[in-house]
């Protein structure tokens, strides 16, 4: 691939991804700032396929990217989603070990380690995020395009909550987002 056509590539996969990032989000809650009350919130981070012990590309990204959304005025916390999809370890323990060990984070993290697709990391979530004010799926900003509207097509109620993630940021894991936005493309063009 050429100079040219990969920047060509990279800057329509930086249109997909930033669009994707501002798609069917709902209204998100408002916080009671007069009452005093404190908001809450949930960070989903969606895992990826992890052959090894370690947490590969893929999952340090998503990991870096949930715990950056966070609002740091909410009682906030971070579900880790993922199975057994290719190794033998869930990919939701791989990334709160990566996020414990390598990040230092030592915020409420919770683990849903039985889902093998996004539909389940969705409908598996649901009992663990229900209680939040504020949802934030994060992965990258296509898949978490699609696993927003899995979570709308599941419980309408909680889509309202959805806002937007900081998964987004121009520059930042473009050959990813490239590839990305290619699949994102093929997902619409298979369910049309």
């Amino acid at each position: 691939m050429g100079f040219t056509t990969y920047a060509a590539a990279a800057a329509w996969a930086e249109y997909v991804h930033w669009r994707s990032s501002w798609r069917t989000l709902g209204t998100g809650a408002e916080t009671d700032d007069e009452a005093g009350t404190e908001r809450t919130e949930a960070v989903v981070v969606l895992g990826y396929g992890n052959q090894g012990e370690s947490a590969n590309f893929v999952n340090r990204y998503r990991v870096r990217a949930g715990i950056r959304s966070r609002d740091r005025g909410a009682d906030s916390t971070v579900v880790m989603c993922g199975g057994t999809v290719e190794g033998d370890t869930p990919e939701a323990v791989i990334m709160e070990r990566f996020a414990r060990d390598e990040l230092g984070y030592t915020g409420p993290i919770v683990l849903e380690p039985d889902s093998r697709s996004t539909w389940e990391n969705i409908e598996n979530a649901i009992p663990l995020i229900e209680h939040a004010d504020v949802i934030k799926i994060v992965s990258n900003s296509p898949h978490a395009e699609v696993a927003r509207e899995y979570l709308w097509q599941q419980r309408p109620d909680l889509g309202e909550r959805l806002v937007r993630a900081d998964e987004h940021r121009v520059g930042e894991i473009v050959p990813m987002k490239i590839g990305a936005a290619l699949r994102l493309m093929l997902f619409r063009w298979q369910h049309r």
